[in-house]
């Protein structure tokens, strides 16, 4: 799959540019953000893509305590789907795959926040379970695996949850669509629950309270999935790490001091540990404002991008690696792939 070159924008290309290839839509609502892809199928089986759309909706902030959605979360989802099925409606591709992931697999009302979606704006949603979530991750960034790597790990730090799935890169690349996965774990620990349960403290010792938290979060990972018999693997220097979510995007595009993030830039880039580590160092020393002020970040991810850091920490305490490979892609493109591949069997 080649998505490299120029990405999603704010008002990609006219309908009915380039080409008129089939176009195709995939939309992810997440614990945190709700993103659209549009796309047609490149010359070399890729994906090129046409359109894109992302904002920061927080559809599961207060979940963990009430156990439903709430009606100021709800309000952002729904303005932001709106203006999903808006750009849809424009571009009319042949197929849109809607899934939904852990806000509304955890929320007592979720599927009747999604039924209200279907309703309203023909927008029909599947709530995927964790497992599903991992196979289309892994899916979307396959073109990213190494194939000399005997084991690689896919990471994906969402909203509510995070996906951990380790691959043998040489069998995802000759498996075609059906990606088989030696092992994975999904634990409810993502940037809206961490920034909800430990909240940065204001005043005090930042570095204390950042390793306190971390090596708690260090000892849950290290029991997510059956994979602890690859971890000399790891150990070895044999196997690399792949990060798929606007944590890891996020701090390397501040590394790199991108003045405006550029996905072109990103999306593939080898992200030393050393230099991911120094760069959540850095923003840990910032105030929100300052945070807020970075274009990779933003005011809306201001408060998320330390704690996805500690996450990502916490990962690579357990999962040793010199380097990550960053991957602005991932789940998305895991259900285009899968939507082209149904389209080219019925034609």
């Amino acid at each position: 799959m080649n998505t490299h070159g120029r990405g999603p924008s704010p008002r990609g290309e006219k309908p009915g540019s380039r080409s008129r290839a089939p176009l195709f839509a995939a939309l992810d609502l997440g614990t945190n953000n709700c993103r659209l892809l549009m796309a047609a199928e490149s010359d070399d089986g890729g994906i090129r893509v046409v359109d894109g759309f992302s904002r920061i909706v927080r559809l599961g902030e207060g979940l963990s305590q009430t156990g439903r959605l709430s009606d100021t979360a709800m309000a952002r989802a729904y303005q932001a789907l709106e203006a999903c099925a808006q750009r849809i409606d424009a571009r009319k591709p042949v197929a849109v795959g809607c899934v939904a992931t852990q806000a509304c697999r955890g929320a007592s009302n979720g599927a009747t926040f999604l039924k209200r979606i279907k309703t309203d704006f023909g927008l029909d949603f599947q709530i995927i379970d964790q497992e599903e979530e991992a196979r289309l991750s892994v899916l979307g960034c396959a073109s990213l695996l190494e194939p000399e790597a005997e084991v690689a790990l896919i990471v994906d730090i969402g909203g509510g949850s995070t996906e951990m799935s380790w691959v043998s890169p040489a069998a995802v690349k000759s498996a075609g669509l059906d990606v088989p996965i030696l092992a994975w774990g999904s634990t409810p620990m993502g940037v809206v629950t961490l920034t909800e349960e430990d909240g940065e403290p204001e005043e005090g010792d930042k570095q204390a309270w950042y390793e306190s938290v971390v090596e708690r979060l260090a000892e849950r990972i290290s029991k997510v999935g059956e994979a602890q018999a690859m971890r000399p693997v790891f150990e070895a220097g044999r196997a690399h790490i792949i990060g798929t979510s606007g944590t890891v995007t996020s701090l390397a595009g501040v590394h790199i001091g991108l003045t405006r993030y550029q996905r072109s830039r990103v999306d593939g880039m080898w992200f030393d540990v050393g230099d991911c580590r120094a760069t959540i160092a850095k923003l840990l020393g910032q105030t929100l404002d300052e945070r807020a002020a970075n274009p990779c970040i933003g005011k809306d991810r201001a408060d998320l991008v330390v704690p996805g850091g500690m996450i990502l920490d916490a990962v690579l305490r357990v999962w040793p690696s010199t380097h990550i490979r960053v991957a602005d892609r991932g789940l998305r493109e895991g259900v285009l792939m899968r939507l082209m591949a149904k389209h080219r069997a019925g034609a």
